[in-house]
This record gives C-alpha cells, sequence and structure tokens, in this order.
C-alpha cells in the first residue's frame, strides 16, 4: 500500500502485529471471565424487561438474586433454561417470580447441558431475530430515502428531557444533521443498572433507557421521512453497563453507539477486568447489529498533549482495531477516534493536525473514522471559535474522514442552542462542499513538514506498541501510558461483579452472533 504521506507500512505491519499480540493476550483473559452486566445483558435478549415494585429493573433483580446464592460462575442461560425445564416458565416469567420471591432459580437439580441449550433455544433464537430484522429495516430505509454523505455531520442533544431532545434532534435533521447523538446524563456510566421508561430530568444530558431510545428511533424516522434521507441515532454503551446499552441499542435500531475499550478505565476509573470484559459482548452485539462503534481516543488529548502525545491516540487506535476483529466486528463499523486538539498558538499547528489525520486515514483505509472538534483550546471568543471549527472541517474533508462531530462556537460557554448547532452544520456544509476534492488535487513533499510528522508520530507508537506487547495491557494501564492517567489492575469500580465462568456456563449469542 501506498499513500500521500511515505508511511513505510512495513512498519504499520508490524504496528498492528504488536496491537494483535495485546488484544490476543486480553482475550485470553475475556475469555475465561463473565461480569454481572453480560449476564443482564442475557436476561435483556431472551426477552427479560420491566421493573419490580421497587422500580428494580429485573435484570438487576434476577443477576443480584444469583450472585447474592454464589452462582453467577454458572450464567444466568444455564439456570433460566434449567429453571425452565422444571416449571415450563418464560424467562420474563421467572424473572417475575423471584422478583416476588416465589421461586429460587438455583435451587432446581441440574439438568444436562444439552437440555438447558434446547430449553433456551426458542428464546435466544427470538432474540437473534429481532435484532437482524431491525438491521435489515435499516438498510431497508437506507435504500430508500438515501443518507448524507460522508463525512457524516454528527451533533449532540443534550436536555436530559428525552421529549425536548426530540424537538432538538428534528430541528438538527431539517438543518441538515445526519447524525444526532442523545448525551447521556452526568454519571450514568457509573450506574450499574440501566434506569427504566421514558425521562424528563438529567443533567448534563439525558439518561439512556431502552423508552428514551424507541422514542428517539421513532422521531429521527419521522425526521426522515421529512427530509429524504435516513437520519442515524447514537447513545453511549461505555460505562458499568457496557453490553448492556449495546443489547437495548441493537433491540431499538440505534446506528452508532459510542464503544471504546479503554475509555471507561481512563476516564470513569472503572475496574480494568471488568470493562475489557464488558467491551467483548457488547461488540460483537454491535457488529451483528450493523452499528458503527465509536472510540474515544480524542478524551487522551484532553489530560495529554496533542502534539507529544499524538502517538498514544494511534497505538490506542490499532488496539481498539484489533479487539474489535476479535468480536467480530468489521472495519467498516469500527469509528474509530483521533481529534483536532493541537494548541492554535503553535506554529504550523494545522499541518500538524492535517499530518495526524492523513496518517490516520492512511493506516485505517476502511474505518468510518471519527473526527472530533477542538474542546481544550476552545474560549469565551466564539469568533475565534468558529474559525477553528472551520480548519477542524477543512482537515475532515482534505483527509476523508468518516464522522464529523462538529464543533459549536460556544463550546466554552453553554450547552449548545439549536441556532449554534444551525452555524455550526453551515460551516460545515460550506467548507465540504467548497473543498470537495481538494484531498486528490494536492500532494505533500516527501521531505516537507507534514509527511515528517507523520513519520515521527508513526516511530512512536510503533516503539509504544511493542513496549506494551512485551508488557502487556494491564501492566501499561497501571504505568499511565495512556492519556497520562495511572489505573489499577484491582482497583477501580465494578470487580466485585466478575467471575470466573464454571464448566456449565454458556452464551451461545456470541458464536450467532459472529458466525451468522
Amino acid at each position: 500500500m501506498t499513500g500521500k504521506l511515505s508511511l513505510d507500512f512495513t512498519k504499520v505491519a508490524r504496528a498492528r502485529a504488536s496491537a494483535r499480540a495485546i488484544a490476543g493476550d486480553v482475550q485470553a483473559f475475556v475469555d475465561r471471565y463473565t461480569t454481572v452486566a453480560v449476564e443482564r445483558t442475557l436476561c435483556r435478549l431472551v426477552g427479560i424487561d420491566g421493573v419490580d415494585a421497587g422500580q428494580v429493573p429485573l435484570p438487576n433483580v434476577l443477576v443480584d438474586e444469583v450472585k447474592e446464592r454464589g452462582r453467577l460462575a454458572d450464567g444466568l442461560l444455564y439456570l433460566l433454561g434449567n429453571a425452565m425445564i422444571e416449571t415450563r416458565f418464560s424467562p420474563q416469567q421467572l424473572a417475575e417470580q423471584v422478583a416476588i420471591d416465589t421461586i429460587d432459580i438455583t435451587a432446581f437439580p441440574d439438568h444436562s447441558p444439552e437440555a438447558v441449550a434446547e430449553a433456551i433455544e426458542p428464546f435466544v433464537d427470538a432474540g437473534i431475530t429481532r435484532i437482524r430484522a431491525n438491521r435489515q429495516r435499516r438498510e431497508q430505509l437506507i435504500a430508500r430515502l438515501g443518507e448524507g454523505v460522508r463525512p457524516y455531520l454528527y451533533v449532540i442533544v443534550a436536555t436530559g428531557n428525552i421529549y425536548e431532545d426530540v424537538v432538538q434532534a428534528q430541528a438538527s435533521a431539517r438543518q441538515g444533521a445526519d447524525i444526532i447523538a442523545v448525551i447521556r446524563t452526568t454519571g450514568q456510566s457509573l450506574l450499574d443498572y440501566v434506569p427504566y421508561g421514558a425521562t424528563t430530568e438529567g443533567f448534563g444530558g439525558t439518561y439512556a433507557t431502552q423508552e428514551n431510545f424507541r422514542i428517539m428511533r421513532r422521531a429521527l424516522d419521522d425526521a426522515g421521512e421529512e427530509v429524504g434521507r435516513y437520519i442515524r441515532l447514537c447513545n453511549y454503551c461505555s460505562g458499568l453497563c457496557m453490553p448492556e446499552i449495546a443489547a437495548m441499542g441493537a433491540l431499538e435500531r440505534l446506528d452508532v453507539m459510542l464503544n471504546d475499550a479503554l475509555y471507561g478505565i481512563l476516564f470513569r476509573d472503572i475496574n480494568m477486568q471488568r470493562t475489557l470484559i464488558d467491551q467483548y459482548f457488547s461488540r460483537t452485539l454491535n457488529g451483528f447489529a450493523g452499528v458503527i462503534i465509536n472510540t474515544g481516543e480524542d478524551n487522551y488529548l484532553t489530560t495529554a498533549d496533542a502534539f507529544d502525545e499524538a502517538h498514544t491516540v494511534l497505538a490506542s487506535d490499532l488496539i481498539n482495531e484489533q479487539l474489535a476483529l476479535l468480536a467480530g466486528l468489521p472495519e467498516t463499523q469500527m469509528g474509530l477516534g483521533h481529534a483536532f486538539e493541537i494548541d492554535p498558538d503553535m506554529e504550523n499547528g494545522f499541518l500538524y493536525e492535517l499530518a495526524q489525520a492523513q496518517m490516520t486515514r492512511e493506516i485505517f483505509p476502511h474505518a468510518p473514522l471519527k473526527y472530533m472538534p477542538p474542546t481544550k483550546f476552545m474560549t469565551g471568543n466564539i469568533f475565534r471559535g468558529h474559525i477553528q471549527n472551520a480548519l477542524f472541517n477543512a482537515v475532515a474533508i482534505w483527509t476523508g474522514q468518516g464522522i464529523q462531530l462538529l464543533g459549536m462556537l460556544t463550546e466554552a460557554v453553554h450547552t449548545p442552542f439549536m441556532a449554534d448547532r444551525y452555524l455550526s452544520i453551515e460551516n460545515a456544509k460550506y467548507i465540504f462542499r467548497n473543498l470537495r476534492n481538494i484531498g486528490d488535487e494536492v500532494e505533500f513533499r516527501a521531505d516537507g513538514i507534514i509527511c515528517r510528522r507523520a513519520q515521527q508520530v508513526l516511530d512512536n507508537a510503533l516503539s509504544l506498541l511493542e513496549n506494551v506487547a512485551h508488557e502487556g495491557l494491564f501492566a501499561a494501564l497501571e504505568k499511565g501510558i495512556f492519556a497520562g492517567v495511572k489505573r489499577s489492575k484491582t482497583g477501580g469500580k465494578g470487580l466485585a461483579g466478575v467471575a470466573e465462568k464454571s464448566a456449565r456456563y454458556t452464551n451461545p449469542f456470541i458464536a450467532r452472533m459472529k458466525n451468522d
């Protein structure tokens, strides 16, 4: 492969091989364990929904009961299937009986794995069928309505009230947005349960619930019919409920999910073992559902210098890529993250930003890369901010990014008004239209600033990945290799929800979703 930057692709291959070794080591660990979030996800996939008298979600009721009785290692699908043989109840009925303390699903005699698999199979089939139908429905709508041209214009809504979010999301679609992301309320990633029902209060965002997903999906489908193109819906399956929210998104036809292997560890202090186990199943779900994942490497540059630490973004992208491939998620659904975050006072900063964006595109040619706007150096000067966003948009169209999270001129002032989104969309559309083919027309000097910068970042990323491959990802995270943040393998939130699988454990969804 060749590109404009004269990159040495033997070095890219070596970097990828190191990332593959890192991911393989992680996967050997992941395959031996489950978590409370994984088991709640399985409950949801076989049809368990609703809350008990105390408004606790039934998947939590069931999994907490099993954990307290010391049987989490056997897995919920084994225990549900075994109880179904004895009671002839459905998974939903069993959960309801557990909620009123009339059944203990761990107390029944053990049946053979074959009998248990036969009992649970119709409910596994139903979950698979529903998600497959959603994927087919998306493909049908895109075929009929069409969609925006890449880079997709991605904007956020974050009122706290799902019904107000709908108003703002539909307005954004009319203004030209292609992806609407409903930002989660502050702190939801640290909740070890998913709230239930439609919500109208939130701080800095709106709760991610299945009903909220359903409401927004319906609203964007209506808006898509009005404007004549498919509008994608994005939410967040990071945090302590990573696979559970991925399942909810798959069941309600979300199109894009924030889904990073390392973000929760670094920026939410969620235990690394818990996160790495959870990310595997969440990505398997997203892969099968046709959901584009977005990774969070852009966040590294909010705590570390974007010039000095650019190589950590590339290294993390390569690790995220390999972990996603192991989960069955194709390159075409990997919205690997990077950002326009170099200090605007740095001389030739635009050239360095252009070098890094072009490098990322050349190394990940099939990925719908997610490019993040300037945030760290945004100020109350909205005029300068609008110019910074214009330069960011110029780099995006020049280098063929896939998903453009639009910067807001009021980034450092307040949550965007609808008019702010309009101005940002107008800015991007103007630049994308006028510079549409600039990347086809302009070449870079082999000995120039842009090529030398890209080669330097690649060299540093290769060195970093070879070191991490030698010592392992867990040890690297403990040393603060990424974002300058150190985490303990046994520290953080959620470790108590991890269990080593027993010989009885079963999860047929993974094989079905990776092979169907």
